[in-house]
């Protein structure tokens, strides 16, 4: 058996508790997502071992569903409300504007320098904030930001595209 790396070692610590046909293989993905922000090869192949299960079943599981990566999320990442109050109020507008601010071509993008991507957000019941966005960094989980303009828009992509603080941004 060859030398297990640390994030090796460190998945199996993760689903440990986890058990081959009980309903836990969901549990299991979202647990090593949530720790290392997608599922790597070597994750997939480290669950399936604990599952008794082909590396490519894992994924078929995994690919499935639309929350799971299979590649390194960006430092950033910005949810954009598609919800119908949104819409209304120029939610499309302010996706294009922050889009080409930051260079990025359509949704599920990201940015070359993979430190900002954006993907569709759906409604959360925020509406009196429409039209919004959720900003999604390491050290804050979720940063909604709401009542944009195109002008506030552009403002948040520029402070992401040049790792500024977004509510500074929004103070000016």
């Amino acid at each position: 058996m060859p030398l297990e790396t640390e994030s090796t070692l460190r998945i199996r610590s993760l689903i440990q508790g986890f058990r081959p046909n009980n309903g836990d293989l969901l549990g299991a993905l979202h647990t090593v997502q949530h720790e290392f922000g997608y599922l790597s090869h070597e994750a997939l192949k480290v669950i399936a071992e604990q599952f008794e299960m082909f590396p490519s079943h894992v994924y078929g599981m995994a690919s499935f569903y639309e929350e799971f990566r299979f590649t390194p999320p960006p430092e950033t990442t910005i949810r954009w409300c598609s919800g119908p109050a949104c819409r209304t109020k120029n939610a499309n507008g302010i996706k294009n504007a922050m889009m080409a601010v930051l260079g990025i071509d359509e949704l599920g993008n990201q940015t070359d320098d993979g430190k900002c991507g954006m993907i569709l957000g759906q409604c959360n019941g925020t509406c009196e904030l429409a039209p919004m966005v959720w900003i999604e960094q390491k050290s804050v989980y979720e940063h909604p930001v709401g009542n944009l303009t195109a002008a506030k828009s552009i403002k948040i992509a520029r402070a992401l595209s040049e790792n500024s603080d977004v509510p500074e941004a929004l103070n000016d």
